[in-house]
């Protein structure tokens, strides 16, 4: 599960539209006044799915934690 992660996660950067960080993403909408907005839309799908990666990977982190206890 861990390797399908890192693959995904390794993928987002590599796309036609490469995965934000949240200050990236607010500054663009901020600074593009209405423009773009498929490109923010894009950009923002991308990174609500890095954020749900994050989130599977933590929860995996934690309970092979709890299962090492």
């Amino acid at each position: 599960m861990e390797k399908y992660i890192n693959n995904e996660l390794s993928k987002l950067n590599r796309g036609i539209v490469a995965t934000p960080t949240e200050e990236y993403l607010d500054g663009f909408a901020k600074a593009n006044g209405g423009s773009n907005d498929f490109l923010l839309m894009q950009m923002a799908k991308n990174y609500g799915y890095k954020l749900a990666l994050l989130n599977i990977e933590n929860e995996i982190a934690i309970l092979n934690a709890e299962k090492d206890e």
